[in-house]
């Protein structure tokens, strides 16, 4: 049965705030929309020391396209990673707070995966093949280039975009590429395309592409309509292996009376050595509101993916866990929309990056980016804290005696999109206290142990939760250091705390 799902305009909300080529090679295309975009050589990052006092969770003044200078880590949305030997790269949507942008992909660098500089544009303007492929099938182009993906293949650095229409559907992923992470990036050719007809097929935004242990390459995309999909690349022109190919399903949503419980969109697949698995990471509900991030995993690079609870992310059901979701510390409004991951690995430690839009107001977008820890037995866990270039050292069983914060991850299903899910639904911080003598007090009682850097909870009720210990930030309060975990309980929700004073 064709269980197709409309999803609402993504870049409505965003610019508030014939699949064929004559031949393989490389072009330079005709700029539209105008704009430079020439990217920088200089740089303005150092190592030196942070200051935090100019990473506010709100920037109104500074969002302006005139102010592209000082956007750092804001006007983020849907980022994409690459490690070079110098700089972390992050490659995102074409989006600004309050105001209409030129098109193009905003390039940003960082050093320290906290202050950002902005680069430039890796485009003047819309890539005319994937413009052109819009118009000729009766539709007009979103003055917007959404969700990139950046790939190193040898030498060649390949830029993946998506460029959709207000023509439901009707979008494209183009490949175009350099010899720089900066650019000038060429266009290529159309990757995979999707049309406004009665096919059964996924909307072709959103893609994530992993080079198989075999050597195969794999693309996973999707949004909404038919779910997330994965396509096979030939590995030397980086475009689809057979022409005119779509792929096939790996993931789906469930359904409630009739509805689908929200969108699906935003893959990122990774493979960790480590455990010789590979990750599919997926963005759940509205973007603005309810936005979260779930994880299934397979011993092969095209699948199938399996939860932790052992389904099939391609059956109709909501997979677990969920790793990221809206959240909120005392004392502070909230962070939602976190999800859209981009997941890299930089100095043999694991790092997720997404955006976050704080409760205040919904329509900024603010990058974070948060360590990723990984189970015993391979499953990804997210700091609850934003990375601030902390060390890494041990922690004493003495240090963790006092008062806390925890939140457990709570989900309520709102079938629907934009319409529907108004709401974040955060998930609230309760205080408990970790005491002396290994019991636990406060809005949740029992007891504790703790095997460094793993902190067991043993609740009154039943459940137990295993907890990764890190030191971080607490950004809520703007303290420099204190204590952090994060985990599963053995129910596989997330629970996340911070030491307070």
């Amino acid at each position: 049965m064709n269980r197709q799902i409309i999803k609402p305009f993504l870049s409505l909300l965003l610019a508030s705030a014939v699949f064929s080529c004559k031949d393989d090679d490389d072009a330079p295309f005709t700029p539209i929309g105008g704009g430079g975009g020439t990217p920088v050589d200089s740089t303005t990052l150092d190592d030196g020391p942070v200051d935090f006092s100019k990473l506010q969770d709100t920037y109104g003044h500074l969002a302006s396209p005139g102010l592209t200078a000082q956007w750092t880590h804001y006007n983020v949305h849907d980022p994409a990673y690459w490690v070079d030997e110098n700089f972390v790269y992050c490659y995102n949507t074409d989006v600004a707070f309050g105001h209409d942008i030129r098109p193009g992909i905003q390039i940003r660098r960082s050093i320290n995966l906290v202050e950002w500089e902005f680069v430039g544009w890796a485009f003047p303007g819309l890539p005319t093949k994937g413009a052109n492929f819009i118009r000729q099938n009766g539709g007009e182009p979103f003055n917007s280039l959404w969700a990139p993906y950046i790939i190193k293949i040898g030498s060649e650095y390949r830029l993946y975009y998506s460029l959709s229409s207000p023509t439901p559907r009707l979008s494209v992923i183009g490949l175009a590429v350099s010899s720089s992470p900066k650019g000038p990036f060429l266009e290529r050719d159309l990757v995979v395309t999707s049309r406004a007809n009665g096919a059964i097929q996924t909307n072709a935004i959103d893609p994530t592409i992993v080079v198989a242990e075999n050597g195969s390459h794999w693309m996973y995309y999707g949004s909404a309509w038919d779910g997330i999909y994965k396509l096979e690349l030939n590995p030397v022109t980086g475009l689809a292996r057979l022409n005119e190919d779509k792929g096939v399903r790996v993931a789906q949503r469930a359904f409630t009376g009739g509805t689908v419980n929200g969108n699906i969109e935003g893959p990122e697949i990774i493979y960790n050595p480590e455990f010789d698995k590979y990750y599919l990471f997926i963005a759940y509900d509205w973007l603005e509101t309810k936005y979260n991030v779930r994880v299934g995993r397979s011993d092969n690079a095209n699948g199938p993916f399996y939860d932790i609870l052992g389904n099939n992310m391609n059956e109709e059901k909501d997979d677990k866990p969920m790793i990221v979701a809206p959240y909120r510390f005392q004392g502070h409004g909230g962070w939602q929309g976190v999800s859209h991951p981009g997941v890299f690995k930089k100095d043999d430690h694991f790092y997720i990056g997404h955006q976050g839009r704080p409760g205040v107001n919904r329509y900024f977008m603010v990058m974070h980016v948060r360590q990723l820890f990984w189970t015993p037995d391979g499953w990804p866990l997210v700091s609850c804290q934003r990375f601030a270039t902390e060390a890494e050292t041990p922690v004493e069983k003495a240090e963790l005696v006092g008062n806390w914060e925890q939140i457990t991850f709570s989900y309520e299903v709102v079938p629907g999109y934009a319409n529907e899910q108004t709401s974040p639904g955060f998930s609230d911080s309760e205080t408990i206290a970790l005491e002396p003598g290994g019991t636990l007090s406060g809005a949740s009682t029992g007891a504790w142990t703790y095997a460094s850097p793993w902190l067991t909870l043993q609740y009154g009720n039943g459940t137990t939760a295993t907890l990764r210990v890190e030191r971080g930030r607490d950004w809520e309060n703007e303290v420099t250091s204190t204590l952090l975990f994060t985990g599963l309980n053995n129910q596989q929700v997330t629970v996340w705390g911070k030491k307070v004073q």
